[in-house]
């Protein structure tokens, strides 16, 4: 075991240094891996220096959309001028006559006016009004006066005035006097004149400025007045529910939600709802009737005077407004009413067997807000109102059921000649015409017109003259405004079975409803009453057979008697109909009686 250890542990040097390419390779390998190693961080730390420098250019890019912020408000006048700053009086005194060469363009060289952002937190930052004046100083201008007006706000004016010492050293210079501590509104607009001191007359600059509105991304996160928070929803057409989530709402305040149909302002629906500040999710189910285009998600935080934002998931959905068409068939007026605001054009149509509805002469209307009305309209199933809003247009029919329809023609066969004859519900004046359509043309050129007056209920036959065969009429009432025009073609001579207009063939069927039912009915009685009567007849011979028999049988055998069975109750069965068995014996008038 002694000499074993160090014979093993002199295999094992032999065995290493008897290896000198395999350790050259280990040496080689570790060399690699720790480049390899080193390679890796290189990467790693190239791509943290590439990212951090994206970041920045992205916070720089989105700080350049924002406005400037400052940490506190001040003023500051060019380097070597001492100035201070002071309220104006209530009543300035009245201006002075300027010293000669000393004018507008003479003094103001350069006042820019802009709109920065002082911040106290996240969502506390306000709006202040940056005046800066670049003016020529001279020993007669003690100061700048600066006076900024609001709408309905009284003018607030400040001086800004200049030690004399450094009045004579910049005489004759270029300087500069800014100011940010005016506090500004967003979306205010602001009047600034800029005066020296003394006032000169004359010497005045004035110019406006607007301060930034709320839809700007910056005072949407930044400025109380302008957080409105953020909605995003899903809509379930299922149920018609609206599912509303709520982000960036105004810290420690509570949120209002509602459904609202948008105009001049939103009138709500009654779909509310309160999110409490303190709930975690954000979120509100609120029930809607009909999809419509102003329907509107109208959100806002429970402060005073709080902007608002609205949403309206169903603004494209137009096809959702031409509902609600109505018809008066006394005053024979067909109106529509929007139920939002829309800018479209509404007119009345006739439909064509192709599917094209052709505008009426004279019968369109332009549609904002208000109901409008067509008067005198005929209830023709091609009659139809056409609604048209940019580049898109949606037909509605609203007799296309035939409910309302006021007249018809009717066409009979008989001997192979046509009866026409119009019918009406009510009293109505007629152009009836016959026309002449060429091959592969839909218009029809009038070759005879004459008028017709058709009474309440009353049929009147139309007697066309001329040959009818082939040929076609027009008929249109002239009674109303807007009326269609309808156009019937007569059967062909040569057809037995022809085609008949739609109008015919409806008027023919309900005929025949009316004959078949009452044919089959006559029939049956018929049929019934023969029946009857034969078996009627067949009984009576049967009873004069039975009453016969008894009586030859008692003039042969006098001494015999008529005995009825007493136990024989069930009749006989003569013929499929039950009678009386005939009596044996017995009393025979009694037999007669009974059989009588």
């Amino acid at each position: 075991m002694q000499q074993s250890a160090p014979s093993a542990r002199k295999g094992e040097k032999n065995k290493i240094t008897d290896n000198p390419g395999t350790q050259r390779s280990r040496a080689g390998g570790e060399k690699k891996s720790v480049s390899q190693r080193w390679l890796v961080k290189m990467v790693l730390w190239v791509a943290l220096l590439m990212s951090h420098c994206c970041l920045g250019l992205n916070g720089a890019a989105a700080d350049s959309t924002g406005l400037e912020r400052i940490e506190k408000c001040g003023t500051s006048c060019s380097q070597g001028l001492q100035c201070k700053t002071k309220p104006e009086n209530w009543f300035p005194p009245p201006c002075q006559n300027p010293a000669e060469g000393l004018d507008h363009s003479s003094v103001f060289r350069d006042i820019n006016i802009s709109t920065v952002m002082r911040c106290e937190g996240r969502q506390k930052c306000s709006l202040h009004l940056r005046i800066k004046a670049a003016f020529k100083l001279t020993e007669s201008i003690h100061g700048l006066s600066i006076c900024t007006v609001t709408a309905g706000m009284m003018a607030s004016c400040q001086i800004f005035s200049f030690k004399r010492e450094s009045r004579h050293r910049l005489a004759g210079l270029q300087v500069e006097v800014e100011n940010d501590c005016t506090d500004v509104s967003p979306s205010q607009r602001v009047q600034v004149t800029v005066k020296t001191v003394p006032s000169y007359c004359g010497v005045t600059w004035t110019g406006t400025h607007d301060a930034p509105e709320c839809n700007s991304e910056d005072l949407r996160r930044h400025v109380p007045e302008c957080i409105t928070g953020r909605i995003s929803y899903d809509v379930n057409p299922q149920r018609k529910e609206l599912s509303v989530s709520v982000s960036e709402m105004l810290e420690d305040k509570d949120y209002h939600l509602r459904l609202c149909h948008k105009d001049f302002i939103c009138g709500g629906t009654g779909a509310y709802t309160l999110i409490k500040k303190g709930e975690h999710v954000k979120r509100a189910t609120l029930p809607y009737s009909r999809p419509l285009p102003c329907l509107c998600i109208e959100g806002w935080s429970a402060v005073p005077d709080a902007s608002r934002v609205q949403v309206c998931p169903f603004k494209h959905r137009l096809e959702e407004l031409w509902l609600g068409i109505n018809f008066d068939p006394l005053e024979e007026t067909l109106s529509w009413e929007p139920v939002c605001p829309v800018t479209a054009v509404a007119a009345l149509c006739q439909k064509r067997g192709d599917g094209v509805c052709v505008d009426l002469p004279h019968a369109s209307q332009n549609v904002s807000r208000e109901k409008i009305t067509f008067t005198k309209v005929d209830p023709h199933p091609d009659l139809c109102m056409k609604f048209t809003a940019g580049n898109q247009s949606w037909t509605r029919c609203p007799f296309a059921d035939a409910r309302f329809q006021a007249w018809e023609v009717v066409v009979t066969r008989h001997k192979g000649q046509e009866d026409i004859k119009m019918l009406s519900r009510i009293t109505a004046t007629f152009s009836v015409g016959l026309c002449a359509r060429s091959e592969g043309s839909t218009v029809c050129q009038i070759t005879d017109r004459h008028t017709m007056h058709v009474e309440k209920h009353k049929a009147v036959g139309l007697n066309l003259a001329g040959e009818q065969c082939n040929s076609c009429f027009q008929v249109k009432r002239l009674d109303v405004k807007f009326a269609a025009t309808v156009i019937h073609c007569l059967e062909q001579c040569n057809q037995t079975g022809a085609y008949r207009p739609a109008a015919f063939s409806r008027a023919s069927w309900d005929m025949t409803c009316f004959i078949l039912p009452a044919a089959v009915c006559l029939s049956g009685i018929i049929i019934f009453t023969l029946a009857l009567h034969v078996l009627l007849t067949v009984h009576q011979r049967r009873k004069q057979k039975i009453n016969s028999g008894c009586i030859s049988e008692k003039r042969t055998d006098p001494a015999s008697e008529c005995v009825v069975p007493v136990f024989q109750t069930r009749p006989a069965l003569h013929g499929g109909f039950l009678i009386p068995d005939s009596p044996q014996c017995g009393n025979t008038e009694k037999a007669n009686l009974i059989s009588d």
